[in-house]
């Protein structure tokens, strides 16, 4: 099987899998479902293997096809990749960049960047997913997402935007009528809102103990449970108890007074961060490196996402 046959019959072979029938990727290429069996066939023998398992309703990929689609969408990419990084020589960044992102850092930090964006390349165009579930940015084919939490993916590339904080916050009100937690065993008297992530996990509080140990509070009695930090925000900030939450949720109610931090000194913020993420790549098109790069700068230059934890003993209760 000479190169251009090898091309062939992998499209064949990704849009197939893609389309889970060869009917469906022959009118994806214009080319007959036959000449796709024949393709994938062809593939397989060179290969030595069996990508897929056939029957007359449906395609299943083995462990080696799955394996193989994995790279072929990678070399694929690379090709798109190599002519767009060719134009490019010639034309500014012009093209659609695809973003996944959780509601609440796409509301506040992401969306008020994009009018800039857009006024500096204008041949670009975004389209932006509002998600807190975790994607497979090469599978479900977006160009970049912006993620927070313990970031741990080889297979992408983290451009780290800032360091994610923890804090305790109560609102004046609420304190006013339950009283200020002098100590983290004190917090068992009071009203506590926590959060759970999708996947069912409560995000535990921990403390720092005196002999330098970390501790974990028991928070099952918690009286709200949310899935959204910056609803957990929206609460405290209505009297409904004690919340934690990343600074940059509760800076701005800080800074009016709205909301108080609480046990900053006991309190453990943490070890999460906001990263910027994209596919590991042999080139990156040049409508995503531009992108990346600006969407970097702005955050760069957001205050919320920069606080540092000295900065919060004035906003203390």
């Amino acid at each position: 099987m000479n190169s251009t046959q090898r091309v062939r019959a992998i499209l064949s072979f990704v849009q197939a899998a893609d389309a889970g029938s060869f009917a469906g990727a022959g009118r994806a290429l214009d080319i007959s479902s036959a000449a796709v069996s024949k393709n994938i066939a062809g593939l397989e023998k060179a290969l030595g293997v069996r990508l897929m398992n056939r029957t007359t309703r449906t395609l299943n990929l083995t462990e080696e096809g799955e394996a193989f689609l994995r790279q072929a969408r990678i070399a694929l990419e690379a090709l798109d990749l190599a002519a767009e990084a060719a134009i490019a020589h010639r034309a500014a960044p012009a093209g659609r960049v695809r973003i996944s992102t959780s509601v609440g850092f796409g509301r506040e930090q992401l969306v008020p960047a994009l009018p800039g964006l857009l006024e500096k390349y204008p041949g670009l165009a975004v389209e932006v997913d509002f998600d807190d579930r975790i994607i497979d940015l090469v599978h479900d084919r977006y160009d970049l997402a912006l993620r927070g939490g313990r970031i741990a993916d080889s297979s992408l590339v983290s451009r780290t935007i800032c360091h994610m904080n923890m804090v305790l916050i109560a609102s004046p009100a609420y304190l006013s009528r339950y009283d200020v937690p002098r100590k983290p065993d004190d917090l068992a008297r009071h009203r506590l809102l926590t959060r759970r992530f999708l996947g069912g996990r409560v995000l535990p509080w921990n403390f720092r103990a005196e002999d330098g140990s970390v501790t974990t509070l028991n928070t099952d009695a918690s009286v709200m449970t949310l899935s959204s930090p910056e609803a957990l925000a929206q609460a405290a900030l209505a009297g409904a108890g004690i919340a934690e939450v990343g600074v940059h949720h509760a800076w701005k109610h800080l800074v009016d007074g709205r909301l108080k931090v609480l046990l900053l000194d006991a309190h453990h913020p943490g070890s999460f961060e906001m990263t910027l993420q994209y596919p590991h790549r042999a080139l990156v098109a040049p409508r995503v490196r531009v992108t990346v790069d600006y969407l970097l700068q702005a955050f760069a230059k957001l205050e919320e996402l920069h606080v540092p934890l000295s900065a919060l003993k004035q906003h203390e209760a």
